[in-house]
Parts: C-alpha cells; sequence; structure tokens
C-alpha cells in the first residue's frame, strides 16, 4: 500500500514555512506523496455538499505551491487532489505540469484532475458549467498529445480547443506523458477514469455499495476501451488515526494508496500526527 498526505491550506494555512516543514516532515516519515487541492475562486453561497465555504479560505495555486516545495525536497512524489481541469486552458496547463515536473526532477506523478462543483466558479473563468465533462475529456487528450509531441508539432481540432502544428517543451522526466488520475464521486467520473485515466480516486462522500460499483464501472470501462483495467491505480481516502486492519481492508477492496488527512491544530501536532501514522504502518524514509 502507498500512502499520501494532503496538506489542506484552508485549514491549515498558506505560510511557506510551516508548508515546507510539513513538506519535509512527511518525506522524512516515508510519505510517499503530498497533495494539494485547487479552487480559483469562492463567492457568497459557495456550498461543500450543503456546507457555505467562507470566502476567505485560503487555496493558493497548488502548482505553483507544488514547485516550491519541490525545491524544499528530494523524493516525495507531488500530487493535486483535484485539480479543476476544465477551468485550465491544456495548452497553457501542459507547460506548467511539465515545467514542474522538470524543477522536480520526475516528481510531479500524482496529477489528479476533477470538474469542480461550483457554477460560479466556472462563470467567472468564462466556462459554460453543462460543457465542463467534455472540456475535460478534451483536456486530456490535448495534455497528452502536447508532451508526447516532437519539434515538427501537433494539431488538435475539437469542440473546444483549436491548434496547428504547435511545439511544447520541456517534456516531462522520462515518460511520453504524465500520468493523469480521475477524481470525482459520479459514474460519469469512473467512466472518465477507465477510458482516460492513469487511476481512480473517488470522493469521500460515497457509500461503500456506490463505490465498489464506481471501482468496477471505471474497470469495465477501461476494458472496453481496450485498456488494460488491472493498471488502473485505485486511491482512496483514508484517516490519519486508521488501524492497520483497516489499511488490510481496503487493500482487498484493490486500492493501491490511501490519502490521509492531519486534523486541524498547531504545526506540531500536525507533525506528531503524520509521526504516529507512519510508525503505525510501518513506513520508512
Amino acid at each position: 500500500m502507498k500512502f499520501a498526505i494532503n496538506y489542506s491550506t484552508p485549514y491549515l494555512g498558506a505560510d511557506p514555512d510551516a508548508m515546507v516543514a510539513f513538506a519535509q516532515h512527511a518525506e522524512e516519515r516515508g510519505f510517499e506523496s503530498l497533495y494539494l487541492q485547487e479552487h480559483i475562486v469562492l463567492y457568497p453561497g459557495a456550498k461543500y455538499g450543503a456546507t457555505d465555504l467562507p470566502t476567505a479560505l485560503p487555496y493558493p495555486d497548488p502548482l505553483d505551491s507544488l514547485s516550491f516545495l519541490a525545491a524544499a525536497t528530494r523524493r516525495i512524489l507531488l500530487g493535486t487532489g483535484v485539480l479543476l481541469l476544465p477551468y485550465h486552458h491544456p495548452v497553457v496547463l501542459a507547460k506548467r505540469l511539465a515545467t514542474v515536473d522538470v524543477l522536480a526532477k520526475g516528481r510531479m506523478r500524482l496529477l489528479t484532475v476533477g470538474l469542480g462543483t461550483l457554477p460560479g466558479e466556472a462563470a467567472a473563468v468564462g466556462v459554460d458549467f453543462a460543457t465542463r465533462g467534455r472540456r475535460a475529456d478534451e483536456a486530456i487528450d490535448v495534455l497528452r498529445l502536447l508532451w508526447a509531441g516532437g519539434e515538427d508539432g501537433v494539431s488538435f481540432h475539437g469542440e473546444f480547443f483549436d491548434f496547428d502544428n504547435i511545439c511544447c517543451f520541456p517534456k516531462p522526466v522520462g515518460t511520453p506523458h504524465l500520468p493523469i488520475h480521475i477524481g470525482g464521486s459520479s459514474r460519469a467520473a469512473a467512466r472518465r477514469a477507465g477510458r482516460r485515466g492513469d487511476g481512480y480516486f473517488p470522493g469521500g462522500a460515497l457509500d461503500d455499495d456506490e463505490r465498489h460499483a464506481q471501482l468496477a464501472l471505471a474497470r469495465s470501462t477501461a476494458a472496453e476501451s481496450g485498456r488494460d483495467p488491472n493498471a488502473l491505480e485505485y486511491t482512496r481516502w483514508g484517516s490519519i488515526t486508521m488501524s492497520t486492519e483497516a489499511v488490510e481492508e481496503l487493500a482487498e477492496e484493490g486500492v493501491t494508496r490511501i490519502l490521509v488527512a492531519t486534523t486541524p491544530g498547531s504545526l506540531d501536532q500536525q507533525l506528531d500526527q503524520m509521526s504516529a501514522f507512519a510508525q503505525r504502518m510501518g513506513l520508512s524514509s
């Protein structure tokens, strides 16, 4: 089992020294990867489920933040959970992601993308909320095309993106394209993971039956698309206080990576929570 740690800037803050200390401690304690989340804007009335989101929650840009943290670490992989893909132009995003990967020496390997759930956020960046699924599908295709393209350039003609003979350098380190994991809580997300994803990361607010159904759907869609369903990584949320028995149960369900988050508190308390988890799970740097 792989173990990842989430740094939630809305609740832990965006102090650069604290973020560096958190990332370095996670690396020292043997966590595989570090995840950051994204919201581009919030607004009065924006909700997470039934809960109003405070408009002053700090969401620094996750890719800029990961690039910053890459300079302070050596081994830990970098991830997003999730990056709101429809709200980024994929030509610009391809360059940004490859740049982070190059600067991190090949560690930008857990890009997880989602559609976003806030209509006002889509409107703020000029995206039709109803089309964000189709935009995301095209964006994934564009990202991979640009990363794999050579000096002669590549072309794309789609519903949302259109270009001829363009080149995008630098390339990701040692791979034709960066892995793209699909996040979401819907069966459409599961199908997207099967058709286009390197992994699936379902949301936390699902019951066990729905989670199992979505994983089966992702795998069956992969097989129908001529892809290896067993190659699809499966990431799930866990708890910083979870037991080894709970980890074993998730492993039996096919989970390959567990993402946990510290509870709010002082920086020392957060680091202690990570240390206790790492010791319980037998992690080592």
